[in-house]
């Protein structure tokens, strides 16, 4: 089934109180998704979201962005999935993911999913997430994570594979 502008609005994508124009600043992002995560700080993953959808890097999100984002996350094939997400990770956009932007994005999903979890989480434990990540993706060991990388190692991966499909038969 697929929805309309009107119904994803009014459904709180982007709700039409806040973006009556169908276009949404950072600050009004962040507002948005914070809701989904009270429990956390989503602040920063919120940014690094923001700038994956804000396609033309204008500093407001279309709902055309949206719709084309969401639309690649959900019905995209697996090629196209895997480039927005490494387009999530290449904070710079510079074409690399490095162990700084890696450990950014990190430490914001750990963030906007709170310090009370179960079991605790260890304060080195994003680090050696990130270390986990680049001894699986940096195949040539440069330090950096290209496409190539990033699109061969996870088409290898049985898990990623099986998450990438989670949301199809959702939809």
């Amino acid at each position: 089934m697929e929805l309309g502008e009107a119904e994803v609005a009014e459904r709180g994508a982007f709700p039409l109180q806040e973006c009556p124009t169908g276009l949404v600043d950072e600050d009004t992002f962040k507002l948005i998704y914070s809701q989904f995560f009270p429990q956390g700080d989503a602040t920063t993953y919120a940014h690094f979201l923001f700038n994956a959808f804000d396609a033309d890097g204008n500093g407001a999100i279309h709902f055309e962005d949206f719709v084309v984002g969401l639309s690649i996350l959900l019905r995209g094939t697996v090629h196209e999935k895997l480039k927005w997400a490494f387009n999530l990770y290449d904070i710079n956009k510079d074409g690399y993911i490095t162990k700084e932007e890696m450990l950014a994005i990190v430490k914001s999903i750990y963030d906007m999913m709170g310090r009370h979890t179960y079991p605790i989480l260890r304060e080195d434990a994003p680090a050696e997430h990130v270390e986990r990540f680049f001894q699986k993706m940096d195949r040539n060991r440069d330090g950096v994570v290209t496409i190539d990388e990033f699109l061969e190692t996870c088409q290898k991966d049985e898990n990623i594979m099986s998450s990438m499909q989670l949301f199809e038969n959702v939809i």
